[in-house]
C-alpha cells in the first residue's frame, strides 16, 4: 500500500466520485452526500493504493480561520481534513493511519500550525477512538444536532 499525494485527473476524480457514492450509499455518516466532479477543485487529494488500485482518499483545504474563536483565533492559517474514506472491506488494516499520518506529515512539513476536522460519523466511540487515542488529536469543540420533527 502507497500513500501520496495526487494531481485532479479525469481519471482519478471518477474513481473518487464513484467511492463518494459508495460512502453515502453505505450511511455510516449522518447527511453525507456524494460529491461530484466540481468537489474536487479546490482540494488537495491524498490516496492510499494498493496495486494500483484506490483503496482510500483524503482532501483537505488550507484555511484562515474567521469566527472560530472558541477553537482557532481570528486569522490563523490551518488545514482542514475534509473526508478521509477508506473502502470498508479494507478497514481496520491500517489503511486510514497511514494515510491520515502521510497528511499530517505532509502539512507539517509545510508549516501548517493545526490540523482540524469535523466528523458526521454515526459509530462515535469508533471515530473519537481513531482520531483521538490512535492519531493524537485533541478534542476542542463538538457540534451536536437533534432532528426535529414538526410533531414534536
Amino acid at each position: 500500500m502507497v500513500c501520496s499525494e495526487e494531481k485532479a485527473s479525469p481519471e482519478l476524480i471518477d474513481t473518487l466520485v464513484r467511492l463518494s457514492e459508495d460512502w453515502e450509499r453505505e450511511g455510516s455518516c449522518w447527511g453525507y452526500v456524494r460529491n461530484s466532479g466540481d468537489d474536487f477543485s479546490d482540494k488537495r487529494i491524498f490516496t492510499a493504493r494498493d496495486g494500483g488500485e484506490v483503496v482510500g482518499y483524503a482532501l483537505i483545504t488550507r484555511r484562515t480561520a474567521e469566527r472560530m474563536g472558541s477553537i482557532v483565533r481570528d486569522g490563523t492559517e490551518y488545514v482542514e481534513l475534509e473526508e478521509l474514506y477508506v473502502l470498508p472491506e479494507r478497514r481496520d488494516a491500517g489503511i486510514g493511519s497511514a494515510l491520515f499520518r502521510f497528511v499530517e506529515d505532509a502539512v507539517r512539513r509545510e508549516g501548517a500550525p493545526y490540523l482540524l476536522l469535523g466528523t458526521a460519523t454515526k459509530d462515535r466511540r469508533a471515530i473519537l477512538h481513531f482520531y483521538i487515542d490512535e492519531m493524537g488529536m485533541e478534542f476542542w469543540s463538538a457540534r451536536l444536532f437533534k432532528k426535529l420533527s414538526p410533531d414534536d
